[in-house]
């Protein structure tokens, strides 16, 4: 039996290969701080790009983008500003992408949306 940590280790790979194929370079994976993680921090040219990858068995409680409410929002750009303290950048642009995974008939659909929110 697949646990849910293995299917959403499985999810950000699927995302991870997606990202890296469209010329996206990852910088961190998993990058924890007190208040929240990022799944994947990935860079193109000059921007810093913080990636949250949502996968969802059923549509039956919302969509995989769906789930990245306004909770998650705020811990993902909290995470994201701690790591912005952290590490010193020559990226002069940053934004939120989300990669939302379900599945389909016969394989996983997946989604990205770029700039899917912003700092409030």
């Amino acid at each position: 039996m697949i646990t849910t940590k293995q299917r959403g280790d499985h999810a950000e790979q699927q995302a991870l290969q997606h990202l890296l194929s469209f010329g996206l370079e990852l910088i961190e994976q998993n990058f924890h701080s007190r208040g929240g993680e990022i799944d994947l921090i990935m860079s193109d040219q000059e921007c810093l790009i913080f990636v949250e990858v949502r996968y969802r068995k059923t549509d039956k409680y919302g969509s995989a983008a769906e789930s990245v409410n306004s909770q998650k929002q705020s811990r993902i750009i909290h995470a994201a500003q701690v790591y912005l303290q952290k590490h010193t950048t020559s990226y002069r642009n940053y934004r939120f992408d989300v990669v939302a995974i379900s599945p389909g008939d016969d394989k996983s659909s997946l989604a990205w949306i770029k700039d899917a929110f912003q700092l409030n």
